[in-house]
């Protein structure tokens, strides 16, 4: 049976394990992330299907199972999944994405490396992606396809089926024309796009960012904009925006809608498993005693800033004396894939100035610093956020950052300090938070001295104000929104 919802995303939507034999597909250990949110959208559609990859050493393997059904506790749904050989993902993944258009993104120049990009093998996965969406699709149906490594998918797609409502969702940030157009496949990707229904982005300035590269490349022009701020508001974010781009119309009059809605988390989750863990915060709290505890978590990379706050961290242990013994830093910085060069220099920089500070400032009794390369934990990791004094997340780009949404729901208790990079989208919706630029070192010292300073009454006043925005635009929220403008795109196109 065809199906009225199907969802393009690079990852399979479950835990693919063999026992005994026997291929076993199993739901995806921790329900919170976009994986179980997407799921959860096939809840309201007649039919659902998943398109993801799947490696293979033989793509042209006769007993490879390209459609398998699934039945979960989200219902059952259809999964394709396209053999990719090992190279093929490499390419298409790791070189393609990572090294040429990850940075560009993230607005990193210097690190984009076009050289080893194979191009027509980025282009022969995305068309492999656009021919499973349009073989599951029925007729009218709403594809939504998720993110960068498959820009050339809804361009394939619309000639494949010119029926189907194809809404996309950018999950990085979106750079400005000047960094984008350094890309030289830039008019293949943005045509791509513009033949979508729907281009969905975290935050307005992404999609004014999208709009202008549009503009830069086609005939196109800017024709609806809404209100965000008026003019008397102060703007808070380096990311804030005074009006949002909702559409832009094509030389032939087609209309391409742009929508804003910022991923959230699964409050009830983590607050659900922040109740549970009574004991180890007892543990935690009583190995601390009487210090303070900041917390940074986030993954290896040129664009979380690590460096940039080990060093502030060092600077504050230099310039305030009276802080030596009574402050720690716990600092998870997680590779996410050891294999790309860049990532490990990060990695051995970040060691090495983490070994100097404990060094310098560490006793036999008090270390500064504990650095954690692997993964925690999700149960243990919300221990240390409701144990925490404060979150300290300064990337010098993100496109949103959900790490500092899941400290705000852990904290039941209503305190904490949030100390958060103006240069992450969350940064947009979390005004009260302290927001620092990373790329200035007065701003960073001086941001996380006020953290360390700032009294009970102002931390559980900023930490209300917080904890209702992220229950407001929870990730069940930002996934009703989305499929409402992709519901919205297909009653247009019927009428």
């Amino acid at each position: 049976m065809p199906s009225d919802l199907v969802i393009v995303y690079h990852r399979q939507p479950y835990e693919e394990v063999v026992e005994n034999g026997e291929t076993l597909y199993r739901e995806n250990k921790s329900p919170n992330g976009i994986v179980p949110t997407l799921k959860g959208l096939f809840g309201k559609a007649k039919k659902g299907s998943w398109v993801a990859w799947k490696e293979a050493e033989d793509p042209n393997d006769p007993g490879f199972e390209r459609v398998i059904e699934i039945e979960d506790s989200f219902g059952t749904y259809n999964v394709s999944r396209l053999p990719l050989t090992k190279e093929q993902v490499r390419s298409f993944y790791h070189v393609t994405s990572k090294e040429a258009f990850w940075p560009i993104l993230h607005s990193f120049k210097d690190r984009y490396n076009y050289d080893p990009v194979d191009w027509p093998t980025f282009r022969e996965v995305n068309w492999a992606f656009a021919e499973a969406a349009a073989n599951e699709a029925a007729e009218g149906a709403l594809v939504w396809v998720h993110d960068y490594n498959l820009w050339l998918v809804p361009g394939y797609l619309r000639k494949l089926r010119p029926d189907v409502t194809i809404s996309f969702f950018h999950h990085t940030p979106f750079p400005s024309a000047d960094m984008f157009n350094v890309l030289p496949w830039r008019e293949e990707i943005v045509s791509s796009l513009l033949s979508c229904d729907v281009v969905g982005f975290h935050i307005p300035r992404y999609a004014a960012n999208f709009a202008r590269v549009a503009q830069s490349l086609f005939d196109c022009e800017i024709s609806a904009r809404r209100r965000i701020k008026q003019s008397d508001q102060p703007i808070g974010s380096a990311l804030d925006e005074r009006s949002m781009f909702t559409e832009l119309t094509m030389e032939d009059g087609r209309k391409v809608a742009l929508s804003a809605s910022p991923v959230g988390i699964d409050v009830d989750y983590v607050r659900s498993k922040a109740e549970a863990v009574d004991g180890l915060v007892g543990e935690i709290k009583a190995d601390m005693g009487e210090q303070k505890l900041i917390l940074s978590v986030s993954r290896t990379d040129y664009t979380k800033g690590g460096i940039e706050q080990l060093l502030a961290y060092e600077r504050l242990l230099q310039s305030r004396k009276d802080l030596i013994g009574k402050v720690r830093l716990m600092h998870v910085s997680v590779m996410a894939n050891r294999n790309m060069t860049a990532y490990a220099e990060i990695q051995a920089e970040v060691e090495q100035i983490a070994g100097r500070i404990n060094g310098t400032f560490g006793t036999l009794e008090w270390q500064p610093l504990a650095l954690i390369s692997q993964a925690v934990p999700f149960d243990k990791l919300v221990a240390y956020y409701r144990a925490a004094d404060i979150c300290w997340i300064t990337p010098l780009a993100d496109g949103m950052n959900l790490v500092c949404k899941e400290y705000i729901a852990a904290r039941v208790d209503g305190d904490g300090v949030v100390v958060l990079s103006e240069f992450a989208g969350a940064a947009v919706e979390l005004p009260s938070a302290i927001l620092t630029n990373p790329f200035s070192s007065r701003s960073m010292d001086v941001a996380i001295e006020q953290g360390l300073a700032m009294s009970e009454p102002e931390r559980r006043d900023r930490m209300k104000a917080m904890r209702e925005q992220i229950e407001k635009a929870d990730i069940k929220a930002w996934g009703d929104e989305q499929l409402s403008y992709g519901k919205k795109a297909v009653g247009a196109s019927a009428a």
